[in-house]
């Protein structure tokens, strides 16, 4: 829905920790405890890999690798292998990993790509197997092979799950589990305590999202919901996720009315609403993706956003302590709008988006007491970039804005205080001026430097696979 006030931007204003193992080195072994098993290879080349199974189930496994450098510092690696019974990676975290292969090569993922002397750089992946699941027994480092022998010690491998873990990458993906920034700190839950149900129609996705009670409703499939548009509406306690890269909100998206509180949406793609007739404003018909009026304690995380014909996120009417982390928002006129409203008493973390090819609200925030921004990436933004407005006070850390007119820039009213961040092929604006806040006095948070951005994004942004299982 548009703003009450929108920037003419025809005419701009005028002033203004997660690591597994590989490890080459001069001894190897196999080591089984419980439900894990471990394989060493080993090379005189200066390194040590350590091949880690830490679970399996009947078709996958979880595997974490880690590589602990005994050479010459690396400026970057590639660690190659070929599983030895057609095993295969599905979903990779901390390195990029190509699927449907058994003869696989590791990268790095460029905020990893520097192991010095004595240094260890880890990833871990989720693979599939067949009735075996041997482990490889020789590697190769930027292309000089770890020749070291690969003896297994006695002992068998423990009993094994016979579905898949419930949760998450295991540790080692770059980003939490559970709400952070504001959304956190105000203690959101979601739907947590409540029965678990998996839906894959629209009619049951809006009876559990609608009820009374908390749920913790899994999608698992792509839901096309009519009336083309409509916005489902999320009461409080809700947890709304999809499995894996399965969950889809397809011609529609969510509505989160006045009262509602204490809700996730998490790992959907929820695409696709567009009216030719109404470009390129997006006036006429208010298709949000997500949209939030008087909400409170709300994460929304790993979603896929895009191609919507209004705002791709709209929070509205003083709806607060909101973070949004780790989505893809994209392919749209408005990204995400924030205000309608007179009160300065919203509190938004916004971190770890990649925002791409959108022209105005990157995002655009009205009278917002206290606007985290870190860790995004803004990628080809016709309009402007970060706007604060009114009564603004807004904090920007560490963001890689690439391709993007005016990048960040503040009304006279508002706030705005910027640190660490890169911009390239940008033109217009960028401006500051007034002290904002202190974010650190609210939560604790880790920044990563701007220029390991771009890559952290691209690969852990939007719906990932071990979500929601």
């Amino acid at each position: 829905m548009s703003p009450t006030r929108e920037r003419d931007t025809t005419h701009p204003t005028p002033r203004r920790s997660w690591r597994t193992a590989l490890v080459l080195g001069a001894t190897a072994a196999l080591a089984v405890a419980g439900a894990t098993t471990a394989v060493t290879a080993q090379a005189a080349a200066g390194c040590r890999v350590d091949y880690r199974v830490s679970s399996e189930w009947s078709g996958g496994f979880n595997a974490d690798v880690t590589v602990t450098n005994l050479g010459d510092a690396l400026t970057g690696w590639r660690l190659a292998w070929t599983f030895p019974a057609g095993q295969q990676v599905s979903q990779a975290w901390s390195a990029t990993i190509p699927t449907g292969t058994s003869s696989v090569t590791a990268t790095d993922v460029g905020y990893n790509a520097a192991v010095p002397t004595g240094g260890s750089v880890s990833f871990g992946f989720t693979g599939t197997r067949g009735a075996t699941n041997p482990a490889p027994t020789a590697f190769t480092l930027n292309d000089t092979a770890c020749t070291g022998g690969v003896t297994p010690t006695t002992g068998a491998p423990g009993p094994t799950p016979t579905t898949p873990p419930s949760t998450t990458p295991p540790s080692g993906g770059p980003y939490p589990n559970a709400p952070d920034g504001f959304a956190g700190a105000a203690g959101t839950t979601g739907g947590a305590g409540g029965t678990t149900v998996t839906v894959t129609n629209q009619a049951d996705l809006e009876r559990y999202a609608a009820a009374s009670t908390p749920y913790v409703i899994r999608v698992g499939a792509a839901i096309t919901v009519s009336p083309y548009g409509r916005e489902i509406p999320v009461r409080s306690d809700k947890t709304i996720v999809g499995v894996g890269r399965s969950g889809q909100i397809v011609n529609g998206g969510f509505n989160l009315g006045a009262g509602t509180s204490n809700v996730i949406i998490r790992n959907l793609t929820i695409r696709d609403t567009r009216m030719t007739s109404d470009d390129p404003d997006d006036k006429d018909f208010d298709y949000d993706g997500i949209q939030m009026d008087t909400a409170n304690r709300i994460w929304i995380d790993h979603n896929q956003i895009v191609r919507m014909n209004d705002g791709l996120i709209d929070s509205r009417k003083d709806t607060t302590n909101l973070t949004v982390s780790w989505n893809v928002i994209a392919e749209g006129n408005k990204a995400f709008g924030i205000g309608w409203t007179t009160n300065v008493t919203a509190r938004i973390t916004i971190h770890h988006n990649w925002i791409h090819d959108t022209n105005v609200r990157n995002p655009s925030t009205d009278n917002v007491q206290y606007a985290h921004l870190y860790n995004n990436y803004l990628q080809n933004v016709r309009g402007y970039g970060n706007y604060s407005r009114g009564a603004t006070r807004m904090v920007i850390e560490n963001t890689y804005y690439d391709t993007v007119k005016d990048p960040y820039y503040r009304d006279d009213t508002a706030e705005l205080r910027q640190t660490g961040s890169v911009c390239v092929s940008c033109t217009g604006q960028r401006e500051t001026g007034g002290s904002a806040f202190t974010p650190s006095s609210f939560y604790s948070y880790r920044l990563d430097a701007a220029d390991q951005v771009p890559n952290l994004v691209r690969t852990y942004a939007g719906p990932q696979a071990a979500i929601g299982q």
